[in-house]
């Protein structure tokens, strides 16, 4: 029983991960179960705490069983999880009500008047946020002009991952990582703030943010009953873990400005570390990184790989069952449907916006350009060619800021295909790296436990260690001009259409 291993929790938007990992970062068993988020009334999206953690203590056993190692075995554990929304508990750390993911947007209008009245300038310089209806400070003044019982109930605001490491070791704690995405701390100096509080009109609610850790402390040990639930050994330390972005860079090895990481999965994400932050207003985000003295910068909005989630669910749900050959997936289909269209071949393009926009509030997902010669596989590019378009807005913005990276390091659910991958390098004209494994929000929380019980040195040790490659796709510099074209084009439909998005808004 001398082998260790580490255990990483990943509660992103529909699914709760648990994954196993060796030292040197092989990864030896991962599970999931599926998390509904609810929709009681319309801009509403809600989650049942206790179902999600019945939905992670699932996972864990099963990864567990999967690996088929004694629990004993695990030498740390550490969770990761999206960002923003908000989960209530009361003192005994039960949930108050539903949680209220970052999706939902209830509280627009508080966001509307608070930029109408100027006070996203007066705390940008401090927050270093955009402000938006699915952060905490928004839901919490909804909470309380809408739902004053609930937050009379409520003793802490937490974020989803440390919700489930409270259930995991029964102890308080907000990690610094994601807790500076919030809008409600000051990043520079990495603590809350009371005139942020006071200019969001929430100062009142001060005492129920959680007292700040660090990624990499011990926050608390596996209780008797988590253990029994979820058949991890009592007393097994917990890691603090981090926000799914860093998680992500981590298990990228992105320890410097030399790389740009991009998620392409529910949220486009494109990032980069710095030891400095970038003034406010500059990106969409900037929030603390794991490693110490470093800062996430991040520009990201809700336009990428989710959209051919959308296109498969609906206009192709005869084709999900596997076939042959070799019993292929949808995806598989999918990919080789696009490659059978040359990048050079027609005008058509998709405005990948099903789920959000980076062009105005208003703005909804189109394609234009369609024509009956058109067959699938076009419309189908189209989407792959969209959403990396839309990857191609937020890089520009980033690069306002900094020189071209070396390489693109990409993850997410697209990453698994090689097809997309080899369009982004020629669009962008970067080699793109993907890290090997499968969960690697999973895998970056864990190293991050092996981290805090000194498996590793320091984050450096750990990447080194830890973090292996899986493909590398080179640009064609034949394609560089297509994909300037398209992109062109792209860029002034964008701006054709803005005058009609709120006539079409609905």
């Amino acid at each position: 029983m001398s082998k260790r291993y580490l255990l990483g929790i990943d509660n992103g938007g529909t699914v709760a991960k648990a994954a196993v990992f060796a030292l040197d970062g092989a990864e030896v068993a991962v599970a999931g179960a599926k998390t509904a988020v609810l929709a009681p009334q319309a801009g509403w999206a809600e989650r049942d705490m206790d179902r999600l953690w019945q939905a992670t203590a699932g996972a864990i056993r099963e990864a567990l069983a999967s690996a088929r190692i004694d629990s004993r075995q695990v030498a740390a554990v550490a969770c990761t999880g999206h960002g923003n929304g908000l989960y209530l508990v009361d003192a005994e750390g039960k949930p108050v009500r539903p949680a209220i993911f970052s999706s939902d947007v209830r509280a627009r209008s508080y966001v509307e008047r608070w930029m109408a009245e100027g006070v996203g300038r007066q705390v940008g310089p401090k927050t270093l946020q955009s402000l938006w209806p699915g952060q905490p400070h928004a839901l919490l003044a909804w909470l309380r002009d809408h739902e004053p019982d609930s937050l009379a109930r409520a003793r802490w605001a937490l974020m989803c991952k440390d919700f489930i490491r409270l259930r995991l070791t029964g102890e308080v704690h907000g990690e610094l990582t994601d807790m500076s995405g919030t809008g409600l701390l000051d990043v520079l100096t990495g603590q809350y703030d009371a005139g942020i509080l006071e200019a969001f009109g929430i100062a009142e609610l001060a005492d129920k943010l959680p007292p700040l850790c660090l990624s990499a402390d011990v926050c608390g040990r596996v209780t008797r009953t988590a253990a029994a639930q979820t058949g991890l050994a009592e007393g097994t330390p917990v890691a603090a873990g981090m926000f799914d972005i860093d998680a992500c860079a981590l298990a990228s090895a992105l320890l410097d400005e030399q790389a740009l990481g991009m998620t392409l999965g529910t949220w486009g994400i494109n990032q980069y570390v710095a030891p400095r932050p970038v003034p406010a207003g500059a990106v969409f985000m900037t929030s603390r990184y794991c490693v110490p003295g470093y800062f996430l910068i991040l520009e990201a909005s809700a336009t990428s790989a989710s959209n051919l989630e959308w296109f498969i669910a609906q206009l192709l749900p005869g084709e999900s069952r596997p076939s042959p050959p070799q019993g292929a997936t949808i995806y598989d289909r999918v990919n080789a449907w696009v490659a059978e269209v040359p990048a050079d071949d027609a005008g058509l393009l998709f405005l990948p916006f099903l789920y959000g926009s980076n062009a105005g509030a208003d703005a909804s997902a189109c394609l234009v350009g369609l024509s009956q010669r058109h067959h699938r596989g076009h419309v189908l590019r189209a989407v792959y060619e969209g959403v990396v378009f839309s990857h191609m807005t937020h890089f520009e913005r980033l690069m306002k800021l900094r020189g071209r990276p070396a390489a693109i390091r990409a993850t997410g659910g697209a990453a698994r295909s090689a097809v997309w991958l080899q369009i982004l390098a020629d669009a962008f004209q970067l080699p793109v790296e993907v890290p090997a494994g499968s969960e690697l929000g999973a895998q970056g929380a864990a190293l991050s436990a092996g981290v805090a019980i000194g498996c590793y040195r320091d984050y450096a040790d750990a990447c080194r260690t830890a973090v292996r490659w899986g493909r590398r796709f080179e640009p064609d510099a034949r394609q560089a001009a297509v994909y300037q074209a398209k992109y062109a084009r792209y860029r002034r439909l964008l701006e054709a259409l803005q005058g009609a998005w709120g006539d079409l808004a609905w």
